[in-house]
């Protein structure tokens, strides 16, 4: 099997066929924190040919006319015929070279750069971590969950102190201010607390009333 195949899913082409700028690299990527590496840049002078060949019949296409243009058409079928066996070489040279930057883990068969590879055992970090990181990490989320749990069982306690059955305005009827459950309003001071019922008769009792004034029972 060729080893091309390994890098099918983590690299990009950055190859261009046309222009002065004509030639070959690519990017490879981790796959395991995706940090990249690029091969060096490799020149297609076929391409650039073509290209310094375009550029000087566009300037004097006055003068040349359209043998100029053919000539330049020539040069880009050309280079165009031989960029792709060119191509596949260099990505076979730009392959090799990347197998200094990673290493493939037999495990999972996934490339990694050397951050990400655990030496010690020969496998990526994925397969194997790190034991003294694996272990700062569990302490790490035993304080948390610890915490977290003392912190519930303070809500649970105080939770025991609040009257749950009183009704709560959270927002300002009046000027739709945020109120969070107050008794006025933060914003424009608009009382917001529900007034006691009567036990009886369920009306609205007026604050500091002993007596319901609708039916005459103690409050």
């Amino acid at each position: 099997m060729s080893e091309e195949i390994y890098f099918s899913n983590n690299y990009r082409d950055l190859s261009n066929q046309n222009g002065t700028g004509a030639g070959f690299q690519f990017e490879f990527s981790c796959s395991r924190c995706s940090d990249t590496w690029r091969s060096p840049f490799e020149p297609f002078r076929a391409g650039q040919m073509a290209g310094w060949l375009s550029r000087g019949v566009n300037a004097a296409w006055q003068v040349v006319g359209g043998a100029g243009r053919s000539v330049s058409d020539a040069a880009e079928g050309l280079a165009g015929a031989s960029f792709g066996s060119q191509r596949d070489a260099a990505f076979t040279r730009a392959i090799a070279t990347a197998q200094g930057h990673f290493q493939r883990c037999p495990r999972c068969t996934s490339y990694v750069c050397t951050r990400c590879w655990n030496p010690g055992q020969g496998l990526c970090l994925t397969c194997s971590p790190d034991t003294a990181a694996e272990a700062q990490a569990a302490q790490q989320r035993g304080l948390n969950d610890r915490v977290t749990q003392r912190a519930y069982d303070a809500g649970q306690q105080r939770g025991d102190s609040y009257d749950a059955t009183t009704p709560r305005q959270l927002v300002c009827p009046h000027c739709r201010a945020e109120t969070r459950g107050a008794a006025f309003c933060p914003a424009c001071g608009h009382r917001l607390a529900q007034l006691e019922n009567c036990s009886a008769c369920h009306q609205e009792l007026p604050d500091g009333a002993a007596f319901c004034p609708s039916c005459g029972a103690r409050r």
